[in-house]
C-alpha cells in the first residue's frame, strides 16, 4: 500500500495511491495512518492533479546513520566506524517531492545522499531486531543533503547536516516492501550518480532501529535514514536530483540558491 500526503489547494490530506485502468489515482482517506484508524473518504483524484507533500513531518526527530555502506566510507577517505555513527536532523529540514532544495549561503559544496528512509509508526524503546517490523509503518525515499565544506571544517555536523530543506522525503510511504535488498540510486539532471543496493548496508534496518531504540525512544512519525551508497557528488544551483528506490518510487527535487 502506498500512503501519500497531498493537497489539492486545501489543507493537507492522506490518501492511498493506486492504479486503475492505466491511470494513477489518489484515493482519499480520513484519519492519520500514524495515530488513528483510517477510512475511505469517497474522494478520488488523478495523481497528476494533486501536489504530493512530504509523506510524513516528524513531530520529534529524523535519526540518520553515517557510513553504513563500506564503499561510501572508502570514497570519503575514512574507515568503517566500529559502532554505528548516528546524528539528527530537525523536522525543519524535511521537504516533499518537487520542493526546492535551497543551498545554504555558507556552503559552496553541497552533496546529495540517496537513502532508504524508515517511517516509525509505534513508540519503540529497547526493542529487539525481531520486533522492529511491528513498529514500522513503511519506507520512503530520502536525500540526506550535506554541506561537505562545513562537514570537513567542524567536528560537529550541525551546519553540514541540519540546514532547512536538507532532508527531502517522498514520494509516498510504501508499506509492502522488504528493505533487505532494494536497488537504490540517484541521478543529477538525468546523469547517474549513485547505484547500489540496500543489501550492502553494514547494518540492516532491524539492527539499526533496534540499536537506535536503545539510545533514544522512537516516536510515531520519527524517521530513520539508513545511510547512502557510494557515488555521492556535489550538486549545483539549477540542477534536478532524482532518488529512486526499487519497489518504492522516485523522489525528485530541484536545487536553487537564494
Amino acid at each position: 500500500m502506498r500512503i501519500a500526503r497531498f493537497t489539492t489547494g486545501e489543507d493537507p490530506s492522506f490518501g492511498i495511491v493506486q492504479e486503475k485502468d492505466g491511470t494513477d489515482y489518489v484515493y482519499g482517506i480520513t484519519g492519520d495512518p500514524l495515530y488513528t484508524e483510517i477510512r475511505p473518504s469517497g474522494k478520488r483524484y488523478p495523481l497528476e492533479d494533486v501536489r504530493l507533500l512530504s509523506p510524513v513531518i516528524p513531530r520529534s526527530k529524523v535519526v540518520c546513520v553515517g557510513k553504513n555502506y563500506a564503499a561510501h566510507a572508502e570514497e570519503m577517505g575514512t574507515e568503517v566506524p566500529a559502532q554505528a555513527l548516528y546524528f539528527l536532523k530537525p523536522n525543519t529540514a524535511v521537504i516533499g517531492p518537487e520542493d526546492p532544495i535551497v543551498l545554504p549561503s555558507y556552503s559552496t559544496e553541497v552533496s546529495l545522499e540517496a537513502e532508504l528512509a524508515v517511517v516509525i509508526q509505534r513508540m519503540a524503546k529497547d526493542i529487539d531486531p525481531e520486533q522492529v517490523a511491528d513498529v514500522v509503518l513503511g519506507y520512503t525515499c530520502g536525500n540526506d543533503l550535506t554541506a561537505r565544506d562545513s562537514q570537513r571544517a567542524e567536528s560537529q555536523w550541525f551546519r553540514a547536516k541540519t540546514f532547512d530543506t536538507s532532508c527531502p522525503l517522498g514520494p509516498w510511504i510504501e508499506t509492502d516492501v522488504d528493505p533487505a535488498a532494494l536497488a537504490i540510486g540517484s541521478t543529477v539532471d538525468g546523469d547517474l550518480a549513485q547505484q547500489g543496493t540496500t543489501a550492502d548496508m553494514l547494518r540492516g534496518v532491524p539492527e539499526l532501529v533496534s540499536e537506535i531504540s536503545r539510545v533514544t525512544t522512537l516516536l510515531p512519525g520519527d524517521v530513520v535514514m539508513t545511510g547512502t551508497p557510494a557515488g555521492v557528488r556535489p550538486v549545483a544551483e539549477g540542477s534536478v536530483i532524482d532518488v529512486t528506490i526499487e519497489g518504492i518510487g522516485t523522489l525528485t527535487n530541484p536545487v536553487v540558491r537564494r
